[in-house]
């Protein structure tokens, strides 16, 4: 049978990471087995519906790199893969159930389910379920007598579709991460399949569009481990062969405590989220992308949170995870985030990155028009390896795309010594003299220069590097000038004499 699975995420919010993952590990399934990876919206609870959270979904897994090759906004031929426009087809397998015995029709009010919840709490029972022990006592198919079924029927009363849940039986099934999982039916409920709106509920929903869509492995997230009982009761009941499960690992907060929520992010001074999400009422919520991360490196770290190589390996590309991808590689225990560890992926990502591609992204974000990519790629050259966002490389390599318009104060107060104004002079009247401007005529004249007078490089080095870039510290300054060019050097130098010997006087 062909591999074919899904990621059905509801479009109640914006795309957590957790669901990113679960996402990227059906993807990386479905390459690994040469099958179909499908997105189907699952968009079956009204009440929750968050208008543009579809299209966020969308666009993440596009920014991702994960794109299904069937599905929601893309083609198919197992379509609609939205649940709203399928709703035509799920009454007929609702009413199977009903007819065969498996369901039944409920027509309880929602103040009939209050009242009752209420009576149980006063007598000491607060978790009160509609099950094969209650049903006898409320208002359905088989507690009322056929005729007062057809009657109410017959007046439009609406009803809901209940799973009717058999009582003490063993209900078991072996899943891919956890093995072999059995639950008594005495600890579950009968669950509404279908709404008096007839929308059906997820439960039926998604084992009703699997069958129609050929799913062969369900690979989704350990919350829904409680309802695979009932979703294996339904394929049974439907006579219908099971996909297999695979339910992930949970991915934990940075303290170990309690599950990554989608409000556990800027609050916690990081992104959740793989694109920036804006509520209706304005409110921002930030993501990886416009944090700067690199798509490969968000999903490289994602790619570890539950599951990992079987050796010590951590960098991978796309490609080499559907290489080395399985489930049985996946944890059952949860997955800590880990938000210093996702930066370090984003440095990495960063040095493996050309020059050249770095360029462009440095002059795509500042709009740089004064400067050539060739001269952009010699500055992201030295400065990538301390920098773990392309905003880094702005940020910090400032005065290779401009004037310095401040200096350290820090350094200013340590380093700029009584004498320390008339070496800079003097080392200026060397590098005056360099013919041939190049790293290693300017190391070579500075060096000189030290043995000439005796000095260790902490009483010239950190003079040297304020006046031409206003910072403490940084890459190679001898590489910094050969970048920066001799005009240009030489004009920093002399223009900031005075301007530190100021600013000494001031700190």
């Amino acid at each position: 049978m062909k591999v074919r699975v899904r990621f059905a995420p509801s479009p109640t919010g914006p795309l957590h990471m957790g669901g990113v993952r679960t996402a990227l590990y059906n993807y990386l399934f479905a390459k690994k087995h040469d099958g179909d990876f499908i997105l189907r919206v699952e968009d079956t609870d009204e009440k929750r519906f968050v208008p543009g959270a579809q299209q966020y979904i969308i666009d993440s897994l596009k920014w991702c790199g994960i794109e299904p090759n069937e599905g929601a906004g893309y083609s198919g031929d197992k379509g609609p893969y939205i649940q709203s426009e399928r709703k035509h087809l799920y009454g007929p397998y609702a009413k199977q159930l009903v007819e065969s015995g498996h369901a039944y029709m409920a027509f309880d009010t929602a103040e009939d389910l209050e009242n009752m919840r209420d009576q149980a709490k006063q007598q000491g029972l607060p978790n009160w379920q509609y099950n094969g022990v209650t049903r006898s006592s409320m208002k359905n198919s088989i507690s009322l007598s056929k005729e007062e079924v057809e009657k109410r029927l017959a007046a439009g009363e609406p009803y809901t579709i209940r799973m009717k849940m058999p009582r003490n039986e063993d209900i078991k099934f072996e899943d891919e991460i956890r093995g072999w999982v059995t639950v008594n039916t005495n600890n579950l409920d009968d669950k509404v399949l279908m709404k008096p709106t007839g929308m059906p509920t997820y439960h039926l929903a998604n084992i009703v569009d699997d069958h129609l869509m050929e799913i062969s492995h369900v690979i989704r997230g350990e919350e829904w481990l409680p309802s695979a009982p009932l979703h294996v009761l339904l394929y049974d009941a439907f006579g219908w062969d099971r996909p297999k499960f695979a339910h992930l690992p949970l991915i934990l907060r940075p303290d170990g405590n309690g599950k990554l929520s989608k409000r556990d992010g800027d609050k916690l001074g990081f992104p959740v989220f793989p694109i920036n999400w804006t509520t209706a009422d304005g409110e921002l919520y930030s993501g990886y992308k416009e944090a700067g991360f690199f798509k490969g490196a968000f999903i490289n770290m994602l790619s570890l949170l539950g599951w990992n190589p079987g050796n010590n390996e951590e960098l991978f590309n796309l490609e080499e995870m559907v290489e080395k991808f399985s489930l049985e590689r996946v944890g059952k225990s949860g997955a800590r985030f880990d938000p210093d560890k996702t930066k370090w992926f984003n440095q990495q990502y960063l040095r493996s990155t050309s020059n050249e591609d770095l360029a462009k992204m440095v002059q795509d974000q500042i709009g740089d028009q004064d400067h050539s990519a060739e001269y952009i790629s010699q500055v992201c050259g030295l400065m990538k390896e301390r920098a773990t966002f392309i905003q880094d490389i702005i940020n910090d390599g400032d005065y290779f795309l401009g004037d310095v318009s401040a200096y350290d104060e820090k350094t200013v107060r340590k380093k700029w010594k009584e004498d320390t104004p008339s070496i800079m002079t003097e080392l200026l009247e060397e590098l005056k003299g360099i013919s041939d401007w190049n790293t290693e005529a300017i190391e070579k004249v500075f060096s000189a220069y030290l043995e000439k007078n005796e000095y260790g490089f902490g009483k010239v080095g950190p003079g040297f590097r304020l006046l031409v870039t206003g910072k403490g510290m940084g890459p190679s300054m001898f590489d910094i000038c050969a970048v920066l060019g001799k005009e240009k050097v030489i004009g920093r130098m002399e223009e900031g004499l005075q301007k530190v010997n100021d600013l000494k006087a001031s700190v």
